[in-house]
């Protein structure tokens, strides 16, 4: 009786652990269509001590042509500085003043 549930609960514990299994994401591509696609691209560069530029620029593709390229420009404020630790060559750690960069999260419908 007691080993009936051991070795139940040992099937259950397999079925949950292979649910929890990293899922493959099927939507990533290493090549755009292009033959009826918008390729985007968005960047943050340090523009000085209070500013950094948001770059986005687009690529319309029709038909296997470039049909257009787009880019536009936005000054937004700078987050500012915080401490690193980075590794030279020879594998010397120290810490160093580096500026903050933004994280990117796109919503596409």
């Amino acid at each position: 009786m007691i080993k009936n549930k051991i070795i139940a609960c040992g099937i259950a514990g397999i079925f949950l652990l292979s649910a929890c299994e990293e899922k493959k994401n099927e939507d990533l591509t290493s090549d755009v269509n292009k033959n009826g696609s918008v390729e985007t691209s968005v960047t943050v560069q340090h523009l000085d001590s209070l500013n950094d530029v948001l770059v986005t620029k687009h690529t319309v593709w029709v038909r296997g042509t470039q049909f257009k390229n787009l880019e536009y420009r936005d000054t937004v404020p700078a987050l500012g500085i915080e401490s690193k630790t980075a590794e030279n060559s020879a594998g010397d750690a120290t810490t160093v003043a580096a500026k903050k960069d933004y994280e990117i999260f796109i919503t596409v419908k």
